[in-house]
């Protein structure tokens, strides 16, 4: 015992501070806010860079991207101005869309050179959003609705969609749509502006998801002067930047002079007809489950949020295209619409909850739910569905051929190729796209009767060449498993 003031003693257990409820409760809290939301996004990292490892181990090739994005990562990681001559010999894709963000890939990909990192990459960016997702479902519903929500989330046909394509550009935006839309619904206004600004760098349309941000600043900043500044302030720089990119930055970049995608929208039949502004958004049955599934995962109470129209311009410029690839629920097209659905059900299920109709706070504690069941019903159905299928582990049989069609063509020479060994080739060749005039006459050429259409044969090969390069004599070195390879003699 020792003495302490008024001559009464104190035990070694009473000279400890120990906590009491009060202090132990926001601290397990605060632990919680992590573990869980940190659990689902391992897992779901885990599980996109075992599809994309597997997707590369397999030879599949979903598109062009990914080659596209390596070459470009390659001209960033060795501080060079973004030319892709996969797009066009000597094509600055900053023509073809806007994203100066992108100069990010450079020093990973700097550091590991390989498509495969540029796949990790987005697996990255995706899985961040995920926790960001999970970390406010869990604040707001607590650790286990929260985490399912989360898990609902990472396994989402948009995110989903996006990993199955390999890359693109809109991986940079998802993390920061739900770092913006969180920082909102909290009446967070500065960081909820300062993760929304950069997305105009991301892909010229976002100018306008930009625009609608600020706007639901003005909108629930309820008459905060500095807040109302800064809603206005955010709006108006996501309408400069899409004026800017559209009309002014990718013309000038652009080898054509123009922007490349004005096209895709026909103002003028939607000017002089304009209710097919409403009509173009049902008037596909792609169009109608892009909707309908967009709805279910918000648990339906997601429309009570204004944060869902945040949606609406994303929702817009693809519905009122032309291009039917840009209607249904599968591909990238949809990753961006994700967290801003995720967040609008999390804050739609707090809206419905404090609502004095009993039906409303009833839907609040269904819409958990709904959401949940609908992510598990979907997710076998879209890419991911695969990693349950025996086949998706099997070998390609083709791999060999594909494997010895790779070895035949030396590192550092050129090649012109079809979409199929494409982004096998990026990362130690110089690749141009069979597709594009213009290409030179390079020192190979690498085709997949798989994706050729007329190139099926050495005969047929050699032909090719002869009429897109003149003057130029190939020999076919290589013909094996469907895999065509021609070497420049002269």
């Amino acid at each position: 015992m020792e003495p302490v003031a008024g001559g009464t003693t104190t035990s070694a257990r009473e000279q400890v501070a120990v906590p009491d409820e009060a202090t132990v409760a926001p601290a397990a809290r605060a632990a919680g806010l992590v573990v869980g939301p940190l659990v689902v996004a391992v897992l779901a990292l885990a599980t996109y860079v075992t599809f994309s490892w597997s997707q590369w181990r397999r030879l599949e090739t979903p598109s062009w991207d990914l080659g596209i994005f390596t070459q470009l990562a390659q001209r960033y990681a060795h501080l060079q101005a973004p030319v892709v001559d996969i797009k066009g010999a000597g094509f600055n894709l900053l023509g073809d869309h806007f994203h100066p963000l992108l100069v990010l890939l450079g020093l990973p990909y700097r550091i590991a050179p390989s498509a495969v990192t540029v796949m990790v990459v987005q697996d990255l960016l995706l899985a961040w959003s995920v926790y960001v997702v999970a970390r406010e479902a869990v604040r707001r519903l607590g650790a286990l609705p929260g985490s399912l929500v989360g898990a609902a989330y990472a396994v989402s046909f948009g995110v989903v969609g996006a990993v199955a394509v390999q890359f693109h550009e809109i991986a940079f935006a998802v993390p920061l749509l739900a770092l913006s839309l969180v920082a909102l619904v909290r009446r967070r206004w500065w960081p909820a502006a300062l993760w929304a600004a950069p997305l105009v760098f991301v892909k010229e349309d976002l100018g306008a998801t930009v625009l609608v941000i600020g706007l639901l600043v003005v909108w629930l900043s309820d008459d905060d002067r500095r807040a109302l500044w800064l809603g206005r302030a955010l709006a108006a720089w996501g309408v400069v930047w899409l004026v800017l990119t559209q009309a002014v930055i990718l013309p000038a970049l652009n080898p054509s002079g123009v922007f490349a995608y004005a096209d895709r929208l026909d103002w003028r039949d939607l000017a002089t007809h304009p209710w097919l502004l409403v009509t173009h958004l049902v008037d596909d049955w792609r169009k109608v489950i892009t909707l309908l599934l967009l709805v279910a995962i918000t648990g339906l109470v997601g429309l009570r949020s204004p944060v869902m129209l945040v949606a609406v311009p994303t929702i817009l410029w693809r519905f009122w295209s032309g291009n039917y690839g840009f209607w249904g629920h599968t591909w990238h097209y949809s990753a961006v619409l994700m967290p801003i659905a995720f967040v609008a059900m999390l804050d739609g299920v707090e809206l419905a909850g404090r609502s004095p109709r009993a039906w409303l706070r009833s839907s609040s504690r269904s819409a958990v739910a709904v959401a949940v069941t609908v992510g598990a019903l979907v997710a076998p159905q879209v890419a991911l569905g695969q990693l349950g299928t025996p086949g998706f582990w099997h070998p390609n049989p083709r791999e060999a051929a594909a494997r010895g069609a790779l070895a035949a063509v030396p590192a550092g020479a050129s090649v012109e190729a079809d979409v199929g060994l494409m982004n096998y080739l990026v990362d130690h060749h110089d690749v141009y796209w069979m597709g594009n005039k213009g290409n030179p006459a390079a020192d190979y050429l690498v085709f997949d009767s798989a994706w050729s259409s007329g190139q099926k044969t050495p005969a047929a090969l050699v032909a090719w060449a002869t009429a897109h390069h003149p003057g130029a004599t190939y020999t076919v070195t290589y013909d094996a498993g469907g895999y065509l390879v021609a070497e420049r003699t002269s």
